[in-house]
């Protein structure tokens, strides 16, 4: 037998042991994981925003890229309001300036309260709530059981003995889950406050405070919460801005919202921030023009618009509004980026191109009169804006004017080919088709452009044919300009289009294009009044603006000159408020001649001309020169059969223009007469076509008719 001396001491060898054990495994079971260093919780923030800023680092816009939790960028502990930390501290920690990561104070105050049944107050630190954020797998929602609070506990203590007190403080207010989605003291100050950390006053920190261990706590509960923080002694003020902020009506936005298009357009990744060419100044000047002009028209005659504003020199974007909202039904579509048919706006590249070819001139003698192509899908028969025709015009007055007639003309002269590829090197890209889709109806801008690429076409003339890239980010290297257009050609078409007088008859003396400086314009409308377009250039700048509805529907008694050209010309007046714009200087191999223009309506003037292809007079060629055409009826013509006429009385006359002589006529592939004779149709109902012939039986011309 062991003497009891023995027995004594294996027994307290076992206790000892089994101590032991249990020590070793309760500090194995409540181990905390390892706390990350404040430097690296600092360096793997990724705010869910990106921001925009202009040119001189002034906020444009924020975008919301991550959508898991909502974030600001970090904001430091110098940064914060003193009333929000010393309302944390107070509600949530008292002692966190002294104490080593657990509070055992009022650890032990808690434990008396649960023996004697008194008032509980939280033990939990600021530390070992940092602690949860860091390491959620020790904050568990559901988990208060003794070993999930020693971890937190002892995760405090390791935090507290390598962080400073600062160091946490700043930690916690930026990681802290609040109300909805928002993370933090960034995006809760703007979210709940509508205000910089550094602006929150007494009674929001009271409320901030409140919020800590409930987020979602409805108005009277927070309320009381916050009363007691901020011990006031009087709580109706602080209950009503609690009711306030549960509404979310106190929540404003601190985003300027000044450029959404193109903050979806260039912020793609958390935390991005995008230095970009935009001038806050001519961002501000287009929107407020652009919302001038639509809220006058109303929603219900147009809805949508879009403004661009470049900067000749560098080619760098001054302003991008893709659109303004207002009565907008696609507001989230970026009307500077999208598509749409261009109307008139590419007749001025269409005219330099056979200006730079020497083909014609300003001064040349187009016919606007009735005409029909044979196409690949039946007969093209373009028609001016007003239906009327002009008889003989020149080209200065033919584009100034935006006379369709002429233009295809011009075009046919040119090629379609050669004028699609044009646009293209102009930076046309949704020109993907070769000439023979878009076929004359080119010349009328059937082709679907971007405002973008409608503002570097045009700066490109502005620049005397030299053409570069647009820049959008600042510091991005700038393109190497190379030239087009002739620069002849580019100044002479600038010119037109700055010619208020040629354009007076089409505009009226004093329309919206006209500027109290130099400036070159042109307008445009789409097919069924669906686009309005108005771009245009001084020395300095290039302006273009578009106006209609992004869902395609038509606008209402909407013009060239009502719709988008008067936001063209506030947005000009204001970019050149001080400094007017001025002319450009005549380029090398460009002749000023005066020059007479018998036939026409024209008076005699100065004109510029290419070197080589001045003249003195230009006049329309005899009609005996021209070649032979159907003049009447006009193709696409409608008769009516009158019922109370007797059909023996009812003739349709024909008219022919040129030198006819051994031409004849066929309606309907069937011989009708000689083409001199003054023949007349009996009309028959039915869908007719009269074609005229040469000696040699070649089909020189033919129009289609209806009778009803």
């Amino acid at each position: 037998m062991h003497p009891p001396k023995r027995r004594l001491f294996d027994a307290f060898a076992w206790i000892a042991l089994a101590a032991l054990i249990l020590v070793t495994a309760a500090h194995l079971v409540t181990r905390p994981p390892a706390m990350p260093a404040y430097a690296d919780v600092r360096a793997a923030w990724k705010p869910s925003e990106a921001w925009l800023y202009d040119r001189n680092g002034r906020l444009l816009d924020t975008e919301r890229v991550d959508f898991q939790r909502r974030r600001l960028a970090w904001v430091p502990l110098g940064d914060i309001s003193p009333a929000v930390r010393d309302a944390v501290v107070q509600s949530e920690d008292r002692r966190f300036w002294s104490h080593g990561g657990v509070d055992w104070l009022a650890i032990a105050g808690a434990i008396r309260a649960r023996w004697t049944g008194g008032p509980s107050r939280g033990a939990s630190t600021l530390a070992m709530q940092l602690a949860g954020f860091l390491s959620p797998d020790i904050a568990a929602p559901g988990r208060r059981d003794w070993l999930t609070k020693i971890r937190q506990m002892r995760a405090g203590q390791a935090l507290a003995s390598h962080w400073t007190r600062a160091q946490m403080l700043e930690a916690y207010l930026n990681l802290v889950p609040l109300r909805g989605e928002a993370q933090g003291i960034g995006a809760g100050a703007n979210s709940l406050f509508g205000k910089r950390p550094a602006d929150l006053t007494r009674t929001d920190a009271a409320l901030f405070a409140g919020l800590l261990p409930d987020p979602a706590a409805g108005a009277k509960a927070l309320g009381a919460r916050a009363c007691r923080i901020a011990a006031a002694a009087d709580c109706g003020a602080i209950e009503a801005a609690a009711a306030t902020l549960v509404s979310g009506e106190r929540a404003a936005r601190l985003d300027p919202a000044l450029a959404p298009h193109l903050a979806i357009r260039l912020l793609d990744t958390p935390g991005k921030r995008v230095t970009t060419t935009i001038d806050r100044r001519a961002q501000q000047i287009a929107i407020r023009a652009l919302r001038r002009q639509l809220k006058g028209l109303g929603a219900e005659r147009v809805r949508d618009g879009a403004v661009v504003v470049l900067d000749n020199r560098t080619g760098d974007m001054l302003a991008y509004v893709g659109g303004v909202g207002l009565g907008s039904t696609a507001a989230a579509v970026d009307g500077a980026s999208a598509r749409r048919q261009a109307g008139s706006t590419l007749k001025p590249h269409l005219y330099a191109q056979v200006i730079e070819k020497r083909w014609l001139t300003a001064a040349s003698i187009l016919d606007d009169s009735p005409v029909q192509l044979d196409t690949a899908s039946g007969l093209y028969v373009p028609k001016n804006y007003d239906h009327s025709f002009k008889g003989p015009v020149t080209v200065r007055k033919a584009l100034a004017s935006s006379l369709n007639v002429p233009a295809v003309r011009t075009l046919v002269l040119d090629d379609v080919q050669q004028f699609r590829d044009r646009l293209w090197t102009l930076g046309y890209h949704g020109l993907v088709e070769d000439g023979d889709y878009y076929g004359f109806s080119l010349a009328l801008g059937s082709a679907e452009v971007s405002l973008v690429e409608q503002a570097n076409a045009f700066r490109t003339l502005a620049n005397q044919g030299r053409w570069s890239p647009v820049r959008f980010v600042r510091g991005a290297p700038m393109g190497k300009p190379r030239r087009i257009v002739g620069a002849g050609a580019a100044f002479i078409v600038g010119d037109i289009l700055s010619d208020a007088t040629a354009r007076t008859d089409a505009f009226g003396a004093d329309s919206a294009l006209r500027l109290p400086f130099w400036a070159a314009a042109k307008t445009g409308t789409s097919k069924g009044m669906r686009d309005n377009w108005c771009i245009g250039f001084s020395d300095r700048y290039t302006v273009a603006v578009w106006v209609g509805n992004l869902e395609g529907d038509s606008m209402h008694a909407v013009s060239g000159t009502s719709g988008a050209a008067p936001v063209w010309r506030d947005v000009m007046l204001a970019l050149h408020e001080g400094r007017p714009g001025t002319a450009p200087a005549v380029p090398d191999g460009v002749e000023a001649r005066r020059i007479a223009l018998p036939g026409t309506r024209e008076p005699p003037r100065r004109e510029y001309f290419l070197a080589g292809t001045a003249q003195t007079e230009m006049a329309a060629a005899p009609e005996a020169a021209r070649r032979p055409r159907i003049t009447s009826p006009v193709s696409g013509s409608v008769y009516a059969i009158d019922p109370d006429i007797p059909a023996d009385r009812q003739r349709l006359g024909v008219a022919v223009s040129g030198a006819v002589a051994g031409h004849r006529l066929l309606l309907d592939k069937k011989p009708l007469g000689d083409a001199d004779a003054g023949l007349q149709i009996v009309p028959r109902p039915g869908s007719h076509i009269l074609a005229l012939v040469d000696p040699g039986g070649r089909t020189i011309d033919r129009v289609r008719f209806t009778v009803r």
